[in-house]
């Protein structure tokens, strides 16, 4: 039935009507198009005969037609068929008639897309290359079959370049001529097609093409427009291939360099192609063009101010800041001159300006010295589109600077060398220049000027105090005038609120009146975007004009009524934007806070509007937002008139499926009862109560933390009306908090919470402490459901009981000790889970309160060291030293003691000493000196101990005695960094490990003098003591990198050492049936991986990627499974940070990549073994995933080969996915 329709159809289509043709030509097309279309062998012939010969007919909309049939016509006929109609097109391109020409090149490049397979699509190259490059070398052919030709083989190799290698020198050979041709429509094609053809050439044939290239453009004799194409063509083949064409700078850039500065003076295009082809070298290839930066920036600086036919005395250049307007006839700095063309060579340089910017930010300081003046002189570019590009380059030095100082200190911020600190001295002169901008009358300009401006304040955040005076009247022009766009509007208000919340309030009180009025009038903007931003910068505006300090003399009085009037109009419309409507509460929510007590009779009118806005869903969020505002206002306002219909909103907030929502309205509930829990019914507070009661759960510890403060406010506040609280939340809460301190999951803040919230309970009525203890006690029993309770819950329960005590008097906490301690003289071999528990108890009790009125409890504690059970023997140690920190006097003579005479014991007493000198050194106390010397002469003289775990916590004692001692402890451990025992040298790098903290200590200016005696030792001759200063390197880099930043560039070198396979560290052990090879040296190398990991966050600036990564990283990717996944991690760090340098040398990182995701272990192995290797490849993945989002990663074939197969094979592919959606 098909093929009957079909014949119809092609009878008609040859048929002499034109419009029969037309509607037999859509018919066909439409069957083409159907999913179960089929055809006989007899019929293809006919229908692809037809087809090619309607793309002759003499109506334009058949032969149309007739080339989308083409694009399913393909896929549903023989291959031998496909190659005919290519023969037949082909011939109609090179011999047809001229006005054929065009569909005929169309009609090739449709099938060339749409071949259903690569086998097909080798064929049709293999039929159309030869005839194609007959066409473009052929020199009787007219210009514009060649351009056809040209255009199609784009096409051809665009899509297919990779099939054609056979093919690549004969394509070489035919297109590179081309590029010397005296037609400059074959010349631009021909640079399109090299590049096309780039992309899939071996490394020999591009360097061959570059060679070319260049020989032509050392030809002095060369005519000036087949230069310029030739230096376009550099430009195309490094923006194709990426960082491959990093070897042939050495011969490029200096060309590029003297053509543009020896450009004769009319050639500006010649100057634009080489300043753009340099930008994308400095893009591309990054780590090549290094030697030549310095170069390229003067040139760059050079061609900036380019603009021989326009002199500085052209125009007025004064500094002056008052101005007049002018008028709009006047245009003496409006010079203008359609033949010239000298913007485009200045708009080419401040893109490659841009691209040195970008990626060279270890070139800031020189940029800022050089660069950074010239810029800013440049703001006054009399051309608008060249300075929008100024202006953007000046704006990603501001954003580089931003990026590459984040995390550095104050300190380093105030070095003279230092990018802040010169920006800083550049403050004043870029003031100056945007102002100047800010008086043009162009609003492009004025938009730009802004957005310098607004960058400028979130690098230096305030860097505008000494200019707010001359900014004001280009925000007022900008937000007043008629002619203002909304986008200007929009970037003023943005600027202006970046200003207002980044500066004292009090520099803007002289010019508050000019600042608020503009403001206060955006508000009132028809478009929604220019609104919300007004409403945010009002909300800034609120800050500034009555700060929290009353005693600053501004009368802020004038502007309540006019603030409170605007804002108001907007929170009661309602046919506005969602973004408007949030602001506007947000807004009104502030406004309340700052002036409600000015308000009178209105506040009765608002609140009620932010109580309706509560009841809306989508902006119930932000309007219990701004009610937790209104609460927490030191004005106090009177709520009594919403305050019933707020709380029962916000209860029941707290059963929505909305976790922001829930976590809002809990800050809420807590801020409202704190300042008005007097005027909240008790009902109201039996609801709430029921309601936390379902919040409390390990399932989201930060929402538990937050229901937990809110009890104990609820409990502690006594304002309230009845005692009832306390009960109903000992009968709602308490079992749900009674099940959360039994999870392991608890610890930080929710633990926190939980230990108030049981002292609360303590001190609010009704509630037993006899009863509570007993159930917390009970909670570390097994229960039916489980079989017992985890060792962090057993301390989270040991920690409230320890508060729970301290909450009551002395006889209940007496009591309470001696029922613990008689526990300890049951047999410990039937109730080992309550002895482990009163051991923990005894600790945090006697942590927080001297326990020496009972008598030898030290002894009692001891007694547990002999238990069988080793959980009781490490909660007994954990228990004496903490029992110790309350009474030191007593106890830390006893413990010193016993470690001297006790050498079964000695371990878990040095982790009694552990304890007691940890709790010293958080909480800043200080011992005696006798108790110091003492301490510090029996630890040195167990440095040397065989037992690595007694070693261990001697270091880490040590570390923390430095910090309370550093004057004593610093110089006598770095004496023994050369005692020629190893474990001591390791021991004490390890001490200096342990004494390197996050927070400021006095120890830092000491270890800053000494660091490298200790951390040299990474290049001692034993493994142990190299691992340990390995170790101490990553601590510090991670804690204070500021310790060590100066010792890197010493470090860095014997660091990566420690990388290396050693084959002297690797043993092979003999145990009978089979040999076991053991890697001494794994633990190092994995140590020195992480280290490097960490050095990459804190110390980016010092570390030099492209001498790590190869050979170093690539080594570890290719290593034992412990090394390779923090490789791992480094190149994923390394591809987002430095993808520069990782491009460099991108296809040598594929290959150890593509070995562990096709690894497969042995079929015999355990779970284990498998486990590990899925997590290896999943490693590796995340690996992947950040080359491939590298810019310029495309160009690398051997990444290309890895996606494919990775693509291929389901397994691989399915976790590829996830990990991209992670």
């Amino acid at each position: 039935m098909a093929n009957l329709i079909l014949t119809g159809i092609l009878e008609k289509m040859t048929g002499k009507d034109k419009d029969y043709r037309y509607m037999a030509t859509s018919d066909l097309l439409n069957e083409l198009n159907k999913d179960g279309f089929k055809i006989d062998a007899d019929l293809e012939a006919k229908l692809s005969n037809t087809v090619i010969q309607q793309l002759d007919d003499a109506a334009g909309d058949v032969s149309g037609l007739a080339v989308k049939c083409l694009a399913p016509l393909v896929k549903k006929i023989r291959e031998q068929l496909v190659l005919e109609m290519t023969a037949k097109l082909c011939d109609k391109l090179l011999n047809g008639k001229e006005q054929n020409r065009d569909i005929a090149s169309i009609a090739l490049k449709t099938i060339v897309s749409e071949v259903p397979s690569s086998s097909v699509a080798q064929s049709v190259l293999v039929s159309i290359s030869p005839k194609l490059i007959r066409g473009i070398v052929t020199p009787e052919m007219s210009s514009e079959i060649k351009c056809e030709c040209l255009d199609i083989l784009c096409e051809v190799l665009h899509k297919y370049g990779s099939l054609m290698v056979s093919d690549h020198e004969g394509l070489l050979n035919a297109l590179l001529p081309q590029l010397n041709t005296n037609q400059a429509s074959v010349r631009k094609k021909a640079v399109s097609s090299i590049a096309s053809l780039a992309s899939s050439l071996s490394d020999d044939f591009l360097a061959r093409a570059t060679a070319e290239v260049i020989r032509v453009l050392k030809n002095k004799g060369t005519k000036s427009e087949i230069t310029r194409t030739n230096i376009q063509m550099i430009g195309a083949l490094s923006r194709a291939v990426g960082y491959r064409f990093g070897p042939h700078l050495g011969d490029t850039v200096l060309i590029l360099i003297n053509y543009c500065k020896n450009a004769s003076e009319n050639d500006e295009e010649l100057r634009e192609n080489s300043l753009q082809a340099l930008e994308s070298l400095l893009l591309r290839c990054p780590r090549d063009i290094s030697p030549y930066c310095i170069q390229i920036l003067q040139l760059t600086l050079q061609c900036l101010s380019h603009d021989p036919n326009f002199t500085d005395n052209m125009e007025e250049d004064t500094d002056d800041e008052s101005y007049a307007e002018e008028d709009d006839d006047e245009s003496a700095d409006e010079y203008t001159d359609d033949e010239d063309i000298s913007w485009k060579v200045r708009r080419a340089a401040a893109k490659c300006l841009g691209a040195l910017i970008v990626s060279r930010p270890e070139m800031l300081s020189r940029l800022y010295e050089e660069a950074c003046p010239k810029l800013i002189d440049r703001f006054k570019e009399r051309e608008e589109n060249v300075k929008m590009d100024i202006f953007n380059t000046f704006i990603e030095l501001l954003r580089q600077t931003g990026n590459f100082t984040k995390g550095q200190t104050t300190f380093d911020e105030s070095r003279q060398v230092h990018p802040k600190y010169l920006l800083k001295q550049e403050v004043p002169k870029i003031v100056r220049s945007v102002n100047k901008q800010l008086r043009e009358k162009s609003v492009k300009t004025k938009v730009g000027a802004f957005s310098v401006l607004k960058e400028l304040v979130i690098v230096l955040p305030d860097c505008l105090a000494d200019h707010i005076g001359s900014l004001t009247p280009g925000i007022e022009k900008a937000l007043c005038e008629k002619s203002s766009t909304s986008n200007l509007k929009i970037e003023a208000l943005v600027f202006t609120r970046l200003v207002l919340s980044s500066h004292d309030p009090f520099v803007f009180h002289p010019y508050i009146e000019a600042i608020s009025s503009p403001i206060i009038s955006a508000v009132g903007e028809r478009y929604y975007k220019v609104t919300a931003e007004a409403l945010r910068a009002c909300g800034e505006l609120l800050r500034v004009v009555r700060p929290t300090s009353e005693d600053n003399g501004f009368d802020f009085t004038p502007y309540v009524h006019n603030i409170y009037t605007t804002v108001m109009s907007r929170l009661t419309n309602q046919d506005q934007d969602q973004e408007v409507k949030e602001c506007a509460i947000s807004c009104m929510g502030l406004v309340v806070s700052a002036f409600g007590d000015h308000l009178g009779g209105e506040l009765i009118t608002c609140l009620p509007v932010l109580v309706d806005r509560m009841g809306n869903e989508i902006t119930r969020l932000t309007a219990v937002k701004a009610f937790t505002v209104i609460a927490a206002s030191p004005l106090h306002l009177d709520l009594s008139c919403v305050l019933e219909p707020v709380i029962s909103e916000l209860t029941a907030f707290l059963r929505k499926a909305n976790r922001a929502l829930r976590q809002a309205t809990l800050a809420s509930l807590n801020t409202l009862i704190v300042g008005y829990g007097n005027q909240i019914g008790s009902s109201a507070y039996e609801v709430i109560v029921a309601e936390l009661s379902m919040l409390i759960s390990d399932s989201d510890l930060h929402m538990a933390s937050l229901a937990l403060e809110l009890c104990c406010t609820l409990m502690a506040d006594n304002k309230k009306p009845g005692p009832t609280v306390g009960v109903t939340v000992r009968n709602r809460v308490l079992p749900q908090a009674l099940t959360l301190v039994r999870s392991s999951l608890l610890q930080g803040q929710a633990l926190l919470a939980l230990q108030n919230f049981f002292a609360a309970l303590v001190y609010s009525a009704h509630t037993s402490f006899d009863a509570l203890l007993d159930s917390l006690l009970s909670t570390a029993k097994p229960n039916a459901q489980s079989s017992g309770v985890a060792r962090q819950a057993l301390f989270s329960i040991a920690q409230c009981v320890a508060v729970l005590c301290l909450s009551v008097d002395d006889q209940k906490c007496s009591s309470t000790i001696n029922m613990l301690t008689g526990i300890l003289k049951c047999d410990a071999a039937t109730n080992s889970a309550k002895q482990h528990l009163s051991l923990l108890c005894l600790g945090e009790i006697g942590r927080r309160k001297d326990l020496s009125s009972h008598e030898l409890i030290e002894n009692i504690v001891i007694e547990s060291f002999q238990s069988p059970f080793e959980e009781i023997k490490s909660a007994a140690s954990y228990a004496l030293g903490n029992i110790a920190v309350g009474n030191l006097p007593k106890y830390l003579p006893f413990i010193l003691d016993k470690i001297d005479n006790q050498q079964k014991k000695q371990y878990l007493l040095l982790h009694s000493l552990k304890e007691v000198i940890v709790r010293q050194s958080v909480d800043k106390a200080e011992f005696d000196n006798s108790s110091v010397e003492k301490i510090t002469s029996l630890l040195f003289n167990h440095c040397e101990s065989e037992e690595e775990g007694v070693r261990n916590v001697v270091a880490e004692c040590l570390g923390k005695i430095a910090l309370i001692e550093p004057g004593k402890l610093v110089p006598a451990l770095k004496e023994r960094t050369s005692s020629p025992a190893a474990f001591i040298r390791a021991t004490v790098v390890i001490a200096v490990k342990y004494s390197i903290v996050e927070r400021h200590e006095k120890i830092d200016e000491i270890l800053y003098t000494d660091m490298s005696s200790f951390l040299m030792l990474i290049n001692d001759t034993d493994r142990h003591v190299r691992r340990a200063a390995v170790l101490a390197l990553s601590t510090a880099a991670h804690n204070k990198p500021s310790l060590v930043k100066g010792l890197l560039p010493q470090l860095l070198p014997l660091l990566y050492d420690q990388t290396v396979i050693r084959k002297d560290l690797i043993r092979t052990v003999d145990l009978g049936p089979f040999k076991h090879t053991v890697d001494d040296g794994l633990e190092l190398r994995k140590a020195a991986f992480e280290c490097v990991d960490t050095l990459l966050d804190g110390c980016l600036d010092q570390v030099n990627p492209s001498s790590f990564i190869v050979p170093y990283l690539l080594s570890g990717l290719d290593d034992h499974y412990d090394v390779k996944m923090p490789c791992h991690l480094i190149l994923s760090k390394l591809a987002d940070k430095c993808p520069a340098a990782v491009l460099a040398v991108l296809d040598s990182l594929v290959e150890p990549l593509q070995k562990t995701i096709s690894f497969r272990p042995k079929q015999d192995a355990v779970k284990q073994e498998v486990d590990r290797n899925e997590d290896m490849i999943r490693s590796a993945l995340r690996g992947i995933s950040s080359l491939n989002r590298i810019s310029g990663g495309e160009c690398s074939h051997k990444l290309k080969n890895l996606m494919n197969e990775i693509a291929k094979s389901q397994a691989l592919s399915e976790k590829y996915s996830s990990i991209r959606n992670e």
